[in-house]
């Protein structure tokens, strides 16, 4: 006799199968949702500084003698309150909390008060206008061209949140003031530093690239677009190295400084997924796949604690890189780059931790980490990483 039930069966089975992944995998987005905004409010309760609306300290506990080096020149003591850059690390985190539709009145309220604090470092004295590496009200600062391109990825994240006009025109003012670090020398590029031309580095030209594309996604202004690509182009053939992953930047005589940080790489493999779904150039899907592939070869080579799967150079980095895998995981699929750092995120969460909650420099459960007050960026990127996997399907 013929067997007619098994299909059943075998179909049955499926289902179950099917509706136990998808248990299994709201149950982790719920973890990891949890975690995102415990990381967040930890912050919002312990780095703001209530003297100074909107703005945050630099680190927590805060001794103000910790030694910056992070900026053109001599290392900078730490000053009352953050400067530009560790600061919009909780603007980005704020943005990606509101792309989870539950959450994103309750965050709004948030993302009014990042607004605040981040127009405190605008300075329209000099022109065209930019934000300063530091609160303009309490000293004039460096103005940073990679700074601004991290305050036009802010604000249109929370236009493409809000549709609010203003955080358009806002990118637009950014992106215009980087245009204006723009230089032939090198064949192209922008500087580093406003007023200095010793090198093109890539988080300039990254964060730059970013912001004309996603002006573009937000406007479809084709000047924007054409920006892009140029910013793109010239990035993609001066600064890829022969490991395929991108330089930190090129200096006059055309030296190219072969250090390697996650992040440039991850800007541009963003930046590639967004000119393939734009375009429908299929060569810009190649390159952000190639990237995504000679990054995770590189970074998982890297001599690093045999506990993680890549090697940790910074975490706000990785969070950067981490955009790029998952702006590729949206359009091909491939779950393997975001599972890296997702399983080197949860080493951290669950071994790394200090006595306040707060993870490591390393990602690593390292004596002498674990008793430093830790860098407001170093811990705004952990809700980030949270929020954008709690979005995330396998």
């Amino acid at each position: 006799m013929k067997n007619t039930f098994r299909p059943a069966v075998i179909f049955s089975f499926v289902l179950l199968l099917n509706f136990t992944d998808a248990a299994a995998q709201k149950k982790v987005s719920a973890v990891y949702l949890s975690r995102a905004q415990t990381m967040y409010a930890s912050i919002w309760k312990n780095y703001r500084v209530p003297v100074y609306t909107g703005l945050f300290s630099e680190n927590f506990p805060s001794n103000k003698k910790d030694s910056l080096n992070y900026f053109q020149g001599a290392a900078v003591t730490e000053k009352p309150v953050s400067f530009l850059w560790p600061f919009s690390g909780m603007f980005s985190a704020t943005n990606a909390l509101m792309r989870v539709p539950m959450l994103k009145s309750k965050y709004k309220l948030y993302q009014d008060s990042l607004v605040t604090g981040v127009e405190q470092y605008r300075d329209n004295i000099r022109q065209p206008a930019g934000y300063q590496a530091f609160p303009v009200s309490m000293e004039k600062a460096d103005r940073y061209y990679d700074d601004n391109g991290l305050v036009g990825i802010d604000y249109m994240e929370s236009y493409f949140n809000t549709k609010k006009s203003i955080y358009l025109r806002r990118a637009k003012e950014v992106f215009k003031f980087i245009q204006s670090g723009w230089n032939d020398d090198l064949g192209g590029g922008v500087t580093w530093l406003e007023g200095h031309n010793d090198q093109k580095p890539a988080c300039t030209n990254g964060m730059a690239t970013l912001t004309a594309l996603k002006i573009y996604q937000g406007c479809k202004e084709t000047y924007y677009l054409n920006e892009g690509k140029r910013f793109y182009s010239w990035m993609y053939n001066t600064l890829r190295d022969s490991t395929g992953v991108i330089a930190n930047d090129i200096k006059p005589g055309n030296k190219l400084n072969r250090t390697f940080w996650s992040y440039n790489t991850g800007s541009l493999l963003e930046a590639a997924v967004i000119l393939y779904k734009e375009t429908g150039d299929k060569k810009y899907l190649t390159e952000a796949q190639q990237m995504a592939r000679d990054s995770y070869r590189y970074f998982s080579n890297v001599p690093h604690d045999s506990a993680l799967t890549l090697h940790i150079d910074l975490p706000w980095f990785m969070t950067v890189l981490f955009r790029g895998y998952e702006a590729l995981y949206h359009v091909d699929g491939n779950y393997k780059y975001i599972a890296a750092v997702e399983h080197d995120l949860n080493y951290a969460w669950k071994n790394s931790r200090d006595k306040y909650g707060y993870t490591t420099h390393s990602w690593l459960p390292k004596s002498d980490e674990l008793k430093k007050p830790k860098w407001l960026l170093d811990e705004a990127c952990i809700a980030e990483l949270y929020a954008r996997l709690s979005s995330l399907t396998k």
